[in-house]
């Protein structure tokens, strides 16, 4: 096949978007370009063909120097388009880091990734989704289980829309508090994190959260990748030995900086208190130490895209803390840290726990094998907002100072409260899946949490709003349509007919309104999953089901189907056929929300595993789709139990 002399001189102007370079003057310093006009040639460049296989060779280019490159540039664009596009590397096109040491000429080239988009929205894409990975400190709780379900319903949704779906999640079992819980029951540690990350398997298992990967920081090949991704940051430069003095969050692992420290204990100079009543402790400590000051400009161009982070409230949080970067301490004395994975060069010294569980993204797709690169960057990274900092700066910091690409989004979300009380040990009040299943079954609260749940705020949990949620929505609402539907009047045989058919039937305004609301739902549903609204997708689920109980009730086919002529019996069929119809349609726009009711569903309708698409959500009358008269298998099918006292 000829290659066009456009496609040779793609790299060239590729590698300008996102892409650190090291100049040869006297400052040796990095420069970040961002400019406008080649943001444009690039968005035409990225159509074209040829672009995916030209793309390995653009770090070839990255090495050369900006006024060199910045030549090549002008000259092919020229050639290209003609005219000249003069390009200005000043304030507003680049961003310049702070430090400077002697050896940065010889180190790697950070950040030296290209962004590949695909080429179309139809196109199938490699979409990598991931929960943050669990502490084993403590058994799993409902906050634990909403953040799983959250991920696993974005990854069916894409799942749907044709997309290969990965999704990780697991178990993050170092670090300090590790030590003392297993001491606390008097387990070995091993022993300890074993058991306790069992429970958190089994409780994505009976939630039906179907992960492609659930990862341990304990395992060997996890441990390989820490050392590889440690050794990435200091052959870069990124790490240095030194001390670190300040007062350190016991419960969260971390140096906190003074600001952070509300109150003193009296009694102990050393000990005092956050806002929340978090316990810190004074240290000073040798400890190795990574350049996160380094990247405060980096971070903020990274944040100017505002959809990176969503809700746009945990982006807003963010800039703060940016402004108030520290170097940061990577590394802990095994004398005080031991059950942690030591550092490469230094068997004195274990790595900061964080460092360790950021890096599980990468393990789980396979780094540092190469193959990693298949679903590498993460589409969608699931966060509480009690981990926003470690995600939203340390996380793309290590990235960036690794040569890698960032995620494309976090998704933050709040806390779950119960009793608009926060749940705590202490308080007794700390909700365990486990138990919360047995009164409301597994999809059941997995339905519970993802329709009350908004990303923005923190969520409250209280049995008896869940028992009336369920009983009003799941039982009276969709359960209630469907035994209407095969009520031994008016479908004794249980026949599921041809929606297609029965379309323009019923002439009543309710009808009417109810084939609008039916037509209207996957793009509506579709939009909200996108924007990850779960909420407002149910909403409008349970408003369509709402209307066509209506339609049901005010054509009463129980009165028609008494009489024996055919327009009569026509109009009970259309009525059944259209309330069935809302039922596949409410099925297959729920099913990444409630997988198995919505299979149960999905099954009884005898729709074929083949036609459980999103392209499926499209009412039959409008897709031609083929749909023959069947008849139902099993009777006395009950959707779903109502919920007593």
């Amino acid at each position: 096949m000829a290659i066009s002399s456009q496609a040779i001189r793609l790299p060239i102007l590729i590698s300008m978007k996102n892409v650190f370079f090291c100049t040869n003057n006297c400052n040796k310093r990095y420069i970040m370009t961002t400019c406008t006009k080649l943001e444009k040639v690039l968005e035409r460049l990225e159509k074209n063909p040829f672009f995916e296989k030209y793309a390995n060779k653009i770090a070839k280019f990255q090495q050369t120097s900006p006024d060199e490159f910045l030549q090549r540039v002008e000259n092919e664009e020229k050639k290209i388009q003609g005219r000249k596009v003069t390009v200005h590397l000043s304030r507003s096109c680049h961003i310049q880091s702070s430090w400077m040491f002697p050896f940065v000429m010889t180190r790697t080239q950070p950040w030296n990734y290209v962004k590949k988009r695909n080429f179309s929205d139809h196109a199938m894409k490699s979409i990598y989704i991931t929960t943050p990975i669990f502490y084993v400190n403590a058994g799993p709780h409902i906050g634990h289980l909403y953040t799983a379900v959250l991920a696993d319903t974005i990854a069916r949704f894409n799942a749907m829309l044709g997309h290969s779906v990965f999704l990780c999640t697991g178990t993050d079992e170092h670090g300090m508090k590790v030590q003392k819980a297993a001491s606390n029951v008097t387990l070995p540690i091993p022993e300890y994190c074993t058991r306790v990350s069992r429970q958190f398997q089994e409780m994505c298992d009976v939630f039906d959260v179907e992960y492609s990967k659930f990862i341990r920081t304990t395992e060997e090949r996890h441990q390989k990748a820490v050392l590889d991704f440690w050794n990435r940051l200091e052959k870069n430069g990124y790490i240095y030995q030194g001390k670190y003095s300040g007062w350190y969050n016991v419960s969260e692992e971390a140096f906190v900086p003074d600001k952070d420290v509300v109150k003193k204990n009296p009694a102990n100079i050393n000990e005092a208190y956050t806002e929340s009543g978090d316990v810190l402790e004074w240290m000073e400590e040798e400890c190795y130490k990574f350049r996160l000051s380094s990247f405060k400009n980096e971070l903020k161009h990274w944040l100017k895209n505002a959809n990176v982070i969503e809700p746009e409230i945990y982006h807003t949080s963010l800039i703060p803390w940016i402004d108030n970067l520290q170097d940061l301490s990577i590394s802990r004395p095994i004398k005080r840290v031991s059950w942690a994975i030591p550092t490469p060069s230094d068997e004195s010294h274990t790595v900061y726990v964080w460092l360790d569980a950021l890096v599980n993204y990468l393990t789980s797709v396979g780094y540092p094998d190469d193959s990693f690169r298949k679903f590498w960057p993460p589409t969608v990274q699931v966060i509480g907002k009690d981990i926003l900092k470690f995600h939203g700066i340390y996380w793309p910091a290590f990235l960036m100072a690794a040569g890698l690409e960032l995620p494309k989004k976090l998704i933050c979300h709040g806390h779950w409260t119960v009793k608009d009380k926060k749940m705590s040990k202490s308080k007794e009040n700390v909700i365990s899946p486990f138990e919360a299943m047995h009164n409301f079954t597994q999809d059941g609260l997995r339905y519970f949490l993802l329709r009350h749940a908004v990303l923005h705020t923190d969520a409250n949990y209280n049995n008896l709003k869940i028992q009336n949620v369920l009983n009003s929505e799941l039982a009276d609402t969709l359960g209630n349509l469907f035994n209407r539907c095969f009520g031994k009047s008016i479908n004794p045989d249980g026949i599921i007919y041809n929606s297609a058919e029965y379309i323009n039937i019923l002439k009543s305004k309710i009808a009417h309104k109810n084939v609008v609301a039916l037509e209207e739902l996957s793009e509506k549903a579709k939009e909200y999953y996108e924007k990850y609204n779960l909420y407002c997708t149910v909403d409008i689920v349970m408003n369509m089901l709402h209307i066509a109980n209506q339609m049901f009730h005010h054509h009463r086919p129980w009165e028609l189907s008494k009489a024996k002529d055919s327009d009569s019996v026509k109009q009970v069929e259309a009525v059944i056929s259209l309330a069935l119809e809302n039922l596949r349609v409410a099925a297959l726009v729920l099913y990444p929300i409630i997988p198995k009711l919505a299979s149960n569903l999905l099954d009884v309708l005898q729709v074929s595993k083949s036609n459980r698409t999103w392209e499926d959500t499209k009412p039959i009358h409008l897709t031609n789709a083929s749909n023959e008269t069947r008849h139902v298998l099993t009777q006395n099918i009950l959707f779903f139990k109502k919920i007593k006292n």
